[in-house]
């Protein structure tokens, strides 16, 4: 009896101390907005707002990919991200594309909507009371890819749209991003899965580190050392490729982390941390990060 007393007074505690531990916790609700209608696909975006949101004013935006290996996942991998960002006093959308599990679609097509979504948010920016030339784009593993593709890639825009309006970020966060789907890279081999028999497109025409140029926006990418699916050498010289055209390109590697890192414990905390800051530096937000107050 003593003992059955003592375990569940431990387990009051322990919720207890959770409980309190996330008290400041900033939580909420997005909208849901269709952005594209696409062979029988409806196709949203989440919109996350500060609580004191006024559609009288402008606000910095930032837009999440989940990922997935282009094959599954959803939007809300990155709630967290939205939710922090917007208690930030942003905008922040988390968006859904084409999969392949789901839509039988090949990277291709995920990235002609990422570009879509993109454009979609910028098209409608005096609607949602998005700064158009404060976009930054964010994505993880295969979202990480097409955040980064967004930025670099001229090919698949979807001709139907107006694409005098950019589809480009204003400014990059990656996390274990797929940075190289060329043959004899790791995203050659999850790329071609995704593609099958439907091999008209070549991978290289969508791989980032291929097409960098003097245009390409700020980057930070976080990323860990254990890392199986993307290598510290390619990382590397993404970051050299991007210093050589004089684009700021930070890179932080997070010791002993595999891939898929940045939503686990800890380094949910640090990696959104390191985003702040730099999203920070870059003038989108002002005022010290909360991150810890928020989820520690």
């Amino acid at each position: 009896m003593y003992r059955s007393k003592l375990y569940l007074l431990s387990i009051f505690l322990l919720l207890t101390s959770l409980s309190f531990s996330q008290l400041n916790k900033v939580l909420i609700t997005p909208e849901k907005v269709l952005y594209k209608s696409i062979d029988e696909v409806d196709l949203n975006l989440y919109f996350y707002r500060p609580l004191d949101f006024d559609n009288s004013k402008t606000y910095n935006c930032i837009i999440f990919f989940h990922g997935g290996a282009w094959n599954t996942g959803d939007y809300k991998q990155f709630q967290r991200h939205a939710m922090y960002f917007a208690s930030r006093g942003m905008i922040a959308v988390s968006a859904e594309y084409r999969i392949t599990s789901k839509h039988g679609s090949t990277p291709f097509q995920s990235l002609e909507d990422a570009k879509s979504a993109i454009r979609f948010v910028r098209s409608n920016a005096k609607y949602f009371s998005v700064n158009p030339q404060r976009i930054a784009v964010s994505g993880g593993s295969a979202g990480g890819h097409l955040a980064a593709a967004t930025s670099t890639i001229i090919k698949y825009d979807n001709v139907r749209e107006n694409t005098n309006v950019s589809s480009k970020p204003n400014l990059l966060i990656l996390f274990n991003p797929i940075l190289d789907t060329s043959p004899n890279a790791w995203g050659y081999g999850s790329f071609m899965r995704r593609v099958g028999n439907r091999k008209t497109d070549n991978p290289v025409e969508i791989s980032p580190i291929h097409h960098l140029s003097p245009k390409s926006p700020p980057t930070i990418i976080l990323t860990g050392t254990n890392d199986n699916k993307v290598p510290i050498e390619m990382i590397n010289d993404y970051k050299e490729k991007m210093n050589f055209l004089n684009i700021r390109c930070d890179v932080v590697f997070y010791e002993g982390a595999e891939h898929s890192f940045f939503n686990r414990n800890k380094y949910f905390i640090e990696t959104v941390l390191e985003s702040d800051n730099f999203l920070k530096s870059n003038w989108y937000l002002e005022g010290p990060p909360t991150i810890k107050e928020q989820y520690n």
